[in-house]
């Protein structure tokens, strides 16, 4: 490379830098080896929810997945979780809302697993249950759960923007509400084998205002995994409807995971 290319490509990347810090996203360093970060979705949800989140790491230079669990078990969760992330070039963030802390704890002992992030998440311990988490805690009445005679739930569609999406406009909290996935509800009586949080740096976002955990539970939860945390005013949609601080807490994942591990 000449020195006149030498000063071009320092003039771009130094440009690229400003423009990210101008627009309030602070872009992945050059030599930054946690690239890759892979999302997942709760139950009653989809994957579209994280697009956000998804446009926002994409701008800063990340390479973001997805993942479509199927709700129908556990299991079935973590394989598809486990799936996505065998495609993955390297050091990944793995990152779930909700129920998709639970999949996370499990999924997350993959070897390319850097670091978790729990955005309003559950996290389980290593032989605990999904449903073991709601104990002692206050219970959460807008949050209405329908479940039919096969076993699968729906969240009630006319409680559905108080107790999911409080803070959502109209029309993003019907699509949200018209786009549920059933859960088996079983999956809630599932047991951990192995907490990934034991073995992997961990991060939470904590929604104060969601409505299907009592705030006391998140924090619970966030504290005996020793999460950084950090705390927004945000319904349970809080993946949805606060996308920047989601994805800044998922940067600051990536940049601390293999420091953190050392």
């Amino acid at each position: 490379m000449t020195s006149k290319s030498k000063t071009l490509l320092t003039a771009a990347v130094t440009a690229a830098t400003l423009a990210g810090a101008a627009s309030g996203q602070e872009r992945i360093a050059p030599d930054q080896a946690v690239r890759n970060v892979v999302l997942v979705h709760g139950a009653f949800a989809d994957g579209s929810g994280w697009r956000g989140v998804y446009d926002r790491l994409t701008a800063r230079g990340y390479r973001v997945f997805i993942v479509q669990n199927p709700l129908t078990s556990l299991a079935d969760d973590v394989a598809a979780t486990r799936r996505v992330l065998d495609r993955q070039d390297g050091p990944t963030i793995l990152v779930g809302h909700s129920w998709g802390g639970t999949v996370i704890t499990e999924a997350g002992n993959h070897p390319k697993v850097a670091g978790l992030v729990y955005v309003s998440a559950l996290s389980p311990d290593t032989g605990e249950t999904t449903a073991r988490q709601y104990e002692g805690f206050a219970p959460t009445p807008e949050f209405v759960i329908d479940v039919g005679s096969d076993g699968y739930g729906f969240l009630d569609p006319d409680k559905f923007k108080a107790g999911f999406a409080h803070d959502a406009s109209d029309a993003d909290a019907a699509f949200l509400r018209d786009t549920q996935v059933p859960i088996n509800m079983s999956a809630f009586s599932t047991a951990i084998e192995e907490a990934a949080w034991r073995t992997r740096p961990s991060w939470a976002v904590i929604a104060t205002e969601d409505k299907a955990f009592d705030l006391a539970m998140l924090r619970h939860m966030a504290n005996r995994i020793g999460a950084k945390v950090v705390e927004v005013p945000a319904s349970h949609a809080v993946f949805m409807t606060q996308p920047d601080i989601v994805a800044d807490t998922i940067h600051r994942a990536a940049q601390g995971a293999l420091a953190a591990a050392k």
